[in-house]
């Protein structure tokens, strides 16, 4: 299993949110689906493992998706 942390950044703002997928998947796929959420949404919800937060989709001015690995 791969953990991604996505943080999406306002103009006075960052959001962060974990993401675990299967080994296979790659940064860029992680990317990708962000992207695809982001011009098909205007809201979107972002769980970041404290509370929900509602995301104006038109404020993300930049996305940043690191990975590492999980040892099981």
């Amino acid at each position: 299993m791969k953990e991604f942390i996505v943080c999406y950044i306002y103009d006075n703002d960052i959001k962060r949110e974990k993401m675990i997928k299967e080994q296979f998947i790659q940064k860029t796929d992680i990317i990708q689906e962000i992207l695809e959420k982001i011009s098909q949404q205007n809201y979107f919800l972002l769980k970041d493992g404290h509370e929900d937060h509602l995301i104006n989709s038109s404020m993300v001015r930049y996305i940043k998706v690191s990975e590492r690995s999980i040892v099981s």
